[in-house]
């Protein structure tokens, strides 16, 4: 018995299922969606790329929501941008990659369910590229470990969700260093629920959702991708990975 709703246990290397509870049943993936967002970033564009926030990313700037508090003509790296992605989980550094890669969010959105489907993925529907609350934004335990599986296959893609802590120094339109550290207790060596070969992975958590966890780790040569949706508490979902 685990917390989650759904969940998967995949071998890496060969894709076989070592553990299964309805994970083909479509859920809310809350900020898990950024994977997708991280790994089209990577193929679409270099880590050295200026990225100017605009107007778009103010949307999504709500209270409860995770964001980075982008100023509207601010610049920063694509690395940077991915960094407070994937560490931060920042919803309209998310929106803004989007913009920047695809020229527009609605086009970005379209390059995420192609690759969705690329990569075999039946019970999958994006609308944004953070993971906000939708109706039709929906994906299966399967799904994320496919997505996750190709995303992984990219150095860049793991260093960054390896990073344990990152510091953004003074923008053109901020005179502040920002300070910002994991929030994946798998990940942090210093956290109690550390687990000794995970390199990396996402969280997520809405009201609709739930809490949401996708990790990557690596023993006696396996890779193993665990990915568990929809628990009350993060706790539970590292107790569900790590057991």
């Amino acid at each position: 018995d685990i917390y989650a709703e759904t969940a998967i246990l995949m071998d890496a290397d060969t894709g076989a299922i070592l553990y299964n509870k309805g994970m083909d049943e479509k859920r809310y993936p809350a900020s898990i969606t950024k994977i997708m967002t991280c790994m089209l970033a990577l193929e679409h564009s270099s880590l050295d790329e200026q990225v100017t926030f605009t107007e778009t990313c103010q949307g999504v700037q709500v209270a409860g929501s995770g964001h980075a508090g982008m100023q509207v003509g601010e610049v920063l790296t694509m690395r940077q941008c991915l960094l407070l992605l994937m560490i931060r989980s920042a919803n309209d550094v998310a929106t803004q990659i989007a913009e920047h890669v695809g020229g527009s969010v609605e086009a970005f959105v379209d390059m995420m369910n192609q690759k969705a489907q690329e990569l075999g993925c039946m019970n999958t529907h994006f609308v944004n590229a953070s993971g906000m609350p939708d109706d039709n934004h929906y994906s299966t335990a399967y799904d994320m470990a496919l997505i996750f599986r190709e995303a992984i296959k990219n150095d860049k893609f793991r260093e960054i969700i390896g990073t344990q802590s990152f510091v953004i120094e003074p923008t053109n339109m901020n005179t502040e260093t920002r300070s910002f550290s994991s929030h994946h207790p798998l990940v942090v060596r210093s956290a109690p629920e550390y687990y000794e070969g995970c390199f990396g992975g996402k969280t997520g958590v809405t009201d609709s959702a739930k809490n949401t966890l996708v990790s990557g780790a690596e023993r006696n040569g396996m890779t193993l991708i665990a990915v568990t949706m929809r628990a009350a508490e993060l706790g539970q979902l590292c107790q569900d990975q790590t057991n």
